[in-house]
């Protein structure tokens, strides 16, 4: 039998115990044929397996521990020869104790006898494996080759929290920024920025011309101008882009009271509305090409002033109103069974609340009332078309970002009302915007 056919030893204890319920029932003929068929097996002498049928199988404890083979004097060689090799793994650390120890030693890093030379030139691969575990338990963590990111003050006093499925109150949103890049990162692009309300669906967008601080606060003031009801929590993921020194003075100067928070990293289920939206209503409508020029911009904040009507208050939405956990049974894998409510638009889980007031909901309605759907979603289409017309940025040639911008008093550098009614229900002060805010229906 060769070595790679023998058995271990629990596994021909296995198949001893299983023939011996054959041997003991049978006749002295078969006995013999059946050790036989053990010797051949097994590899042990015929006088062995005889014995081992006629007494115990079972496994007998040592009875005298084996000695340790290595002292501490190679645990110490060890612990610095695997520091020198920037802690390796013991497969690569192993074959190379030898000249390493006698390369440390001429630089007077380490002692070393002919003895511990001897036994680091016999240690197994597994052997220095337990050893490096057990000399490093109480070590910190490794230090890794690249630089240690440090998290400013500021964003250590961001919480990470996750808003429940279940949140009733409307104003906690999740927030995340989508790539029109295409398939390069070089250069500005138009990035989208997407609200969507846990508690009514309700969906906000809007689209910059790069990540900048001016572009991105002209944005979120278009935005919470729009919003019908307060922002009580603005949750993001960790990209800097909302979480940055001048976004914190943002919400801390020009809104303040609004709570901030944010998601685990690299855990996109923590934000799991607004990621199922940036496909359906973003990535759906517009795809994965390259977007980077002003009048790309301002066309698709348009197509995206036609979606604000057309999700809010035409397009119906379900809500998970329960969740049933089936436990695990009889082997089958537990299950989660997701129960649903009445699809209904966010404009009116919306209006069961106090979250709107009553002369805002009425404008709403009115204006809900006079649109007409297929006629709006026929615009929404052409108006994709338009931006699919459009061509990309030259290259050599600038693009002036202050022509899209579109908040109250940054009109004058070329943008256009972003759409009818000013609702500033999120305190804003007035002094950031330069102009005083509108609150009365005006002309696209």
């Amino acid at each position: 039998m060769t070595t790679e056919d023998k058995m271990t030893l629990d596994e021909r204890l296995k198949y001893l115990r299983t023939m011996k319920k054959r041997y003991v029932k049978a006749s002295r003929v078969e006995k013999g044929r059946l050790l036989d068929e053990m010797e051949a097996v097994t590899g042990m002498h015929r006088k062995s397996l005889i014995r081992r049928m006629n007494g115990n199988l079972d496994r007998k404890p040592r009875c005298k521990q084996r000695g340790e083979t290595y002292g501490p004097e190679v645990d110490d060689a060890l612990r610095v020869i695997y520091e020198s090799f920037d802690h390796i793994c013991a497969d690569r650390l192993t074959p190379n104790l030898v000249w390493m120890a006698k390369h440390l030693a001429a630089h007077g890093e380490l002692r070393t006898t002919p003895p511990m030379l001897s036994q680091l030139s016999k240690v197994s691969i597994s052997t220095v494996k337990r050893r490096l575990q057990r000399i490093t338990q109480d070590q910190p963590s490794l230090p890794r080759k690249r630089g240690r990111k440090h998290t400013s003050k500021q964003l250590k006093a961001v919480p990470i929290v996750r808003i429940p499925w279940n949140e009733e109150e409307p104003g906690r949103l999740e927030v995340d920024l989508v790539h029109h890049c295409g398939h390069t990162a070089s250069g500005e692009y138009i990035c989208s920025t997407q609200w969507i309300d846990v508690a009514t669906g309700w969906s906000e967008r809007a689209a910059t011309l790069g990540r900048s601080f001016l572009v991105m606060e002209d944005a979120f003031i278009c935005l919470l101008l729009r919003l019908p009801f307060p922002l009580v929590e603005f949750h993001s993921d960790n990209d800097s882009v909302f979480l940055n020194n001048h976004m914190f003075r943002f919400w801390g100067e020009t809104v303040p009271g609004v709570q901030l928070s944010r998601s685990r990293p690299y855990h996109k289920n923590d934000n799991r509305f607004v990621e199922q939206k940036n496909f359906t209503l973003i990535r759906a409508y517009l795809g994965y090409q390259r977007l980077d020029t002003v009048a790309q911009t301002l066309a698709i904040n348009h197509l995206y002033d036609k979606m604000w009507l057309y999700y809010n208050f035409f397009q119906p939405v379900m809500r998970l109103r329960k969740k049933i956990v089936i436990p695990s049974d009889n082997g089958h894998p537990g299950r989660v069974i997701r129960r649903y409510d009445e699809a209904r638009t966010p404009f009116d889980r919306l209006c069961t609340t106090d979250a709107i007031l009553p002369e805002h909901r009425e404008q709403l309605e009115a204006l809900r009332n006079r649109t007409n759907p297929r006629q709006l979603r026929q615009e929404i289409y052409d108006q994709i078309d338009l931006i699919s017309s459009l061509p990309g940025a030259t290259p050599g040639v600038r693009e002036n970002v202050y022509q899209t911008l579109r908040a109250p008093g940054r009109l004058n550098e070329g943008g256009d009302p972003p759409f009818p009614f000013y609702f500033n229900r999120t305190p804003i002060r007035k002094e950031s915007l330069h102009v005083p805010l509108q609150t009365t229906e005006t002309q696209r």
